[in-house]
């Protein structure tokens, strides 16, 4: 397909866990791909930790599911709290096996792992240290300028390019495809400690009178801990969050090391289409939803496999390209909306003018009954469609 060692199949800018996991599998089905990331290493940072089934169901296709499962941490079950007063829990057992949990695992090892494996396929795969500075988009074939750290610049021949870039996607902005949204009034205080409670490998949420507050585990002893906040917190410090989590729960996080620390807003948006030309959008540079229920960078690896399974029927027929890339388009919109929709869920459940007494029983009666297994279904992202395969 390649005509000379400039040009690849497919070039994607971003080397996040999206961009990463869309380069293996591109490479699995015989692609050429070129991954170009301006960072020159992995930010060591926790950020995003919950792996959900769907996705696992993903990494076992890619062959790759067991060295997640050796550096994750199963969650199999979230503990709800009415203010300090035990409400019920949500079981994940009887979800579909063999993926009835949620692994948590911090992102920049989820990155290392997927970088270890791209590597594996091609070790010239990914171009660290590089920003791309232009874009132009062909008849048949697109070209990629990037310049690297060092100022030297280079160009790269594609048949596509895929945008793997974050919120503030340049691939997203050259291809002029409008973004919507708007940011929630919400926003949350979170940290990760040394775990000092007796949940074990359980999650636990309360739903809090004054407002949210999720307790996640995660491996090597530690735990996150979320809290809503009544606005954003611009400084934010250990102790004010240890003091959040005392007053409202009464639990005492005082000498527990703090391993990372962040404040944060939420924001819902999406791009107006997901496939332009010969250019493909995936994750958070075509959509961005609430990280409360964990369930974005997922989102990004639905559209990666989706976006995977397109290019390769685009090569393989090339007169159903438009058809193929607006079916992509349509069909992971669909399913970001769907995402958003169960994050803002989660997000009104946090929120104070939720804490009433019809919402308490309602929960309840939810988590005492079979119902319960609905919920779980939901948290762990099952009913969102599967149209790839």
């Amino acid at each position: 397909m390649n005509k000379n060692p400039s040009d690849v199949d497919i070039v994607i800018c971003g080397g996040g866990p999206i961009g990463l996991y869309l380069a293996g599998r591109l490479m699995q089905k015989g692609f050429s791909c070129r991954v170009i990331e301006k960072k020159m290493e992995i930010f060591q940072h926790s950020r995003s930790l919950g792996i959900h089934p769907v996705s696992m169901e993903l990494f076992e296709r890619a062959g790759i599911a067991g060295r997640f499962l050796e550096s994750g941490l199963q969650i199999r079950r979230g503990i709800a709290f009415w203010n300090r007063d035990r409400l019920g829990e949500i079981s994940f057992d009887n979800c579909p096996k063999p993926f009835n949990y949620i692994l948590a695992l911090p992102q920049w090892q989820t990155e290392s792992i997927l970088q270890d494996w791209v590597l594996s396929l091609d070790q010239n795969a990914l171009i660290r240290g590089a920003e791309v500075i232009t874009i132009e988009d062909l008849d048949h074939s697109v070209t990629t300028t990037y310049k690297m750290e060092n100022g030297a610049q280079n160009t790269i021949h594609s048949r596509f390019l895929v945008g793997c870039d974050g919120f503030n996607s340049f691939v997203r902005k050259s291809t002029d495809i409008p973004f919507q949204g708007k940011p929630y009034p919400d926003s949350y205080l979170m940290g990760d400690f040394t775990d000092n409670t007796e949940f074990g490998t359980n999650a636990a949420v309360y739903l809090h009178e004054e407002g949210l507050i999720e307790s996640f585990p995660l491996p090597n002893g530690l735990r996150r801990w979320v809290v809503k906040t009544d606005h954003r917190i611009q400084e934010p410090t250990p102790d004010l969050l240890i003091q959040l989590i005392f007053d409202r729960i009464g639990h005492k996080l005082s000498g527990s090391n703090c391993e990372m620390l962040s404040s944060f807003g939420v924001q819902h948006y999406l791009a107006q289409m997901m496939a332009s030309g010969n250019i493909f959008l995936a994750g958070d540079a075509a959509h961005v939803v609430s990280p409360i229920g964990g369930q974005g960078m997922n989102l990004g690896w639905l559209d990666a496999e989706a976006c995977s399974e397109s290019i390769s029927r685009s090569f393989k027929e090339p007169q159903k390209q438009n058809s193929l890339f607006l079916l992509y388009s349509k069909k992971q919109r669909k399913v970001a909306k769907q995402v958003a929709k169960r994050a803002e869920m989660n997000m009104w459940l946090g929120r104070k003018e939720s804490s009433k007494l019809p919402v308490k029983w309602a929960m309840a009666m939810i988590l005492n009954t079979p119902l319960s297994g609905l919920l779980a279904k939901i948290f762990t992202m099952r009913g969102l469609g599967k149209w790839w395969i």
